[in-house]
């Protein structure tokens, strides 16, 4: 074989491989925008990555995320966001609201996967929970829907207390009272609503509970408060003030109670309905998922030191007693 042949020949040869490679069907990307820093909430980060993988997508092996965080700046979110549809995911999941309507807005082709804590019609994103239209869907909780019942829970554990608080982040737009107030009037409680959306309001808001002699404090649903609800926890200790939030981590930290819908599987039945739309269900026709498993935690040892006796009906109803 002369020289030039062989080389031609070789030349082919090794082209080969990078041809068949470049053939290969491109790994699909996620956008990831979320409201809160990479470290608040690494649990919840891991049930998405879960319910991807329950569904056949293994990140790195057959997708990719690409991670954007505002670090509780919402201002922020545009910005992440105009910065994913340049990159042109092929969906994008959207913890909390703010993070929710900013991508909505941002893009009527990239679809959209929520995981929120409120009405997703009342708030815009889809026309119906069960035909969503447009390229949005996702996964709603019951957290607005339950404040009440947090507050009748506290309500059982301190029947005398007749003055409570109860704390809103006003730059949600899932802010909603109306429920609790009216539940706070039949049980004949006088329920002081406060303001924090940011940390160094959360010291003015448990200053103004000692100054009402508040006997507790409900705290309501945020992606805010859940990103600092062991700051929160921490303050509630200080101030000895019974509390109840929304899940397990703010009784873990030293929080009194907690009851709400479980995040976690919020999170993993977002990553469920991501993949599916990966493997090409379209999200107008994808009913949006409620959760409906509800959990209650209380912590024993809090309700020790703050001289607090859980009734055993309440405690027979935990999912765990923490001590």
């Amino acid at each position: 074989m002369r020289r030039r042949q062989f080389i031609r020949l070789l030349g082919g040869t090794l082209a080969w491989p990078f041809a068949a490679r470049a053939q290969q069907p491109a790994m699909p990307v996620i956008g990831f925008l979320s409201t809160k820093a990479p470290d608040d909430t690494p649990h919840l980060t891991s049930a998405f990555r879960q319910g991807l993988k329950d569904t056949g997508f293994v990140e790195g092996q057959n997708v990719r995320i690409e991670y954007r965080f505002a670090n509780n700046h919402n201002e922020r979110l545009p910005a992440l966001m105009a910065d994913l549809v340049h990159r042109q995911m092929a969906v994008i999941f959207t913890p909390a609201t703010p993070a929710a309507i900013v991508a909505k807005a941002a893009t009527g082709s990239i679809p959209i996967v929520f995981e929120i804590g409120g009405d997703p019609v009342r708030l815009g994103l889809v026309d119906k929970l069960n035909r969503p239209g447009g390229n949005v869907t996702g996964v709603t909780q019951l957290n607005n829907e339950v404040a009440p019942k947090r507050l009748e829970l506290l309500h059982e554990v301190l029947p005398k207390a007749t003055i409570m608080g109860y704390l809103i982040n006003p730059a949600d737009p899932n802010v909603e009272t109306t429920e609790i107030l009216t539940a706070a009037r039949n049980f004949g409680v006088e329920l002081h609503v406060l303001k924090a959306s940011s940390e160094r309001e959360f010291s003015d808001a448990f200053a103004k509970l000692t100054q009402l002699r508040a006997g507790g404090l409900v705290i309501g649903a945020s992606a805010f408060f859940v990103a600092k609800q062991e700051q929160l926890a921490a303050l509630a200790v200080r101030h000895s003030m019974p509390a109840v939030f929304e899940n397990r981590q703010f009784t873990i930290a030293g929080g009194l109670m907690s009851y709400g819908s479980s995040l976690t599987d919020a999170y993993r039945l977002g990553g469920v309905y991501t993949a599916r739309i990966l493997k090409g269900e379209k999200p107008s026709e994808m009913p949006v998922e409620q959760t409906t498993r509800i959990e209650m935690y209380i912590n024993l040892k809090s309700a020790k030191a703050l001289g607090i006796t859980i009734p055993i009906p309440l405690s027979g109803r935990a999912d765990e007693l923490i001590e």
